[in-house]
């Protein structure tokens, strides 16, 4: 009996024992893994203006001011600014703030970044009317303008305007694109091009630190392996979900769908100075040729909107009473013949890897059969693409636009205005006297309403020369793993991540 009792005794003692061993720790996940369908072009903001190196971009470095997700403007690295006449503006900076080598944030910084900024073939448009930047002190700056310049609060919020470290971009040199250094929550690591980007957190930010020790952006080109990646956990977020998956992700229960409106517009451009592109007849004779709500219908399934010009309706200037070109194969037809092209001719369309815009271009393909336009599909890859489509290379292609100031001016000038073709962002070519005149007027005038009438005329100026097939205004549609938290959509396409993080 005694030797029964001990053996309960011990088997007791083993069970409590047991029950106050330690557990195994729990593995806590501190990578958050981004999906995105195009390589960043450069991480230096002036070497380029596309949206996946803003994506990128946006963590690594900051602006002197802010614009919110409901687009409102807030201190960046700008404590504080006052506008001590028409053209002029002062600004205090933030102080204690370092990049990511180690140096102080300056007002020469700032002075030197603008200054690089108005020689940038890319983003100058977006500065072009600064005249001077004055250090007053360390942390005490002006900006002065060539004229009153309405939008400068919003431009200067532009990823492209993101404050450099001197002395960082002269030792990086012609490769600093590819080591670029910031003052925001996280830092470059490496980049292993058309595959992944990796960044980790800035343990040394001024402002509240990410909640996630690393973020890898993963080049996943294919929008359903995207989808499919995001489905199997190898993704936590996917950016840019196709409307094919709109469902397939909204009826997971291990994701979550995001969708909110953006400042985006999708377009097919002519080269307006390459015959028979240069003929306004012939453009607007494609138009006529096309249902392009059709078009819409099938490729975005009811994800954003049919656009009847430049503009989303959430940009300030957006003309709203804009006629769309209604399908009329007679008049395209009629016009086509009048240009010289009773029989039709034959182009190309240029997209680049975009399933959604591959699939306008077979549809486009197939509708300008009915009037004799015979046209071939190149699919180019994306850095070519945006390079060749900046030499006037092509002949039809098809690309987007965010409106990321949320002002006209901006949606406007650099695609429209004569001074900005090519790589400024007017990959048409187009030029018109009288665009030129009321864009000049929107930029220069302080007055909302004077503004929003010069936007106005212009935008039916536009729509009238037909310089593009005007296709869709756009949602940001992102997908989650369900247990991603903290993650917002900013509408102009680059979300921030610093406050992203996962649950239990």
């Amino acid at each position: 009996m005694k030797i029964k009792h001990i053996l309960v005794l011990l088997s007791i003692m083993f069970l409590f024992l047991s029950g106050c061993a330690p557990a195994a720790p729990v593995e806590v996940k501190d990578t958050l893994v981004v999906g995105m369908g195009g390589d960043a072009v450069s991480l230096d903001p002036h070497a380029t203006n596309d949206q996946p190196s803003s994506r990128v971009g946006r963590q690594i470095y900051e602006t002197l001011i802010v614009q919110t997700e409901d687009l409102q403007l807030v201190p960046g690295l700008a404590a504080s600014w006052r506008q001590v006449d028409d053209l002029t503006f002062e600004f205090t900076l933030k102080q204690g703030v370092k990049f990511h080598n180690g140096e102080e944030l300056k007002a020469a910084d700032v002075k030197f970044t603008i200054e690089r900024a108005l020689k940038s073939a890319f983003i100058g448009h977006i500065v072009g009317q600064i005249e001077a930047v004055t250090v007053v002190s360390d942390f005490l700056l002006t900006i002065k303008t060539k004229q009153p310049f309405a939008p400068l609060l919003t431009h200067l919020a532009h990823p492209a305007m993101s404050i450099l470290n001197e002395k960082a971009v002269v030792a990086g040199g012609e490769a600093y694109g590819e080591n670029p250094v910031g003052t925001g929550p996280f830092k470059f690591v490496s980049w292993t091009k058309l595959d992944s980007l990796v960044l980790t957190r800035n343990d040394d930010y001024h402002g509240t630190k990410a909640k996630v020790k690393d973020v890898t952006f993963k080049i996943v080109t294919d929008n359903t392996v995207r989808t499919i990646q995001l489905e199997t956990g190898e993704l936590d977020i996917a950016y840019d979900i196709q409307a094919t998956d709109v469902s397939r992700v909204s009826g997971n229960a291990e994701l979550k769908l995001l969708r909110s409106a953006n400042l985006s517009t999708t377009y097919i451009g002519f080269n307006a100075e390459k015959a028979p592109f240069n003929d306004v007849r012939v453009r607007q004779a494609i138009n006529y040729a096309l249902d392009m709500t059709a078009v819409v219908n099938a490729v975005y399934l009811g994800v954003g909107a049919p656009a009847k010009g430049p503009l989303g309706p959430n940009v300030f200037g957006a003309n709203l009473d804009l006629v769309e070109y209604a399908k009329d194969v007679t008049k395209a037809k009629q016009l086509l013949t009048d240009a010289g092209f009773p029989n039709g001719f034959t182009t190309t369309i240029w997209t680049n890897e975009n399933q959604a815009r591959v699939d306008i271009a077979e549809i486009v393909q197939e509708q300008l059969a009915a009037v004799g336009i015979v046209v071939t599909i190149e699919v180019v890859e994306w850095s070519k693409y945006l390079a060749d489509t900046a030499a006037g290379a092509h002949d039809m292609f098809i690309l987007g636009w965010t409106t990321v100031t949320a002002d006209a001016d901006y949606g406007l000038f650099a695609l429209f205005h004569s001074s900005a073709k090519g790589t400024a962002g007017n990959r048409t070519f187009y030029g018109n006297d009288r665009v030129d005149e009321l864009l000049n007027i929107g930029r220069t005038t302080i007055d909302a309403a004077a503004r929003a009438a010069a936007y106005k005329e212009a935008q039916q100026i536009i729509r009238d020369d037909a310089p593009w097939i005007f296709t869709w205004t756009g949602e940001n549609i992102a997908g989650t793993r369900a247990n991603v938290v903290g993650f917002v959509q900013h509408p102009a396409g680059h979300h921030k991540l610093v406050d992203v993080t996962f649950t239990d």
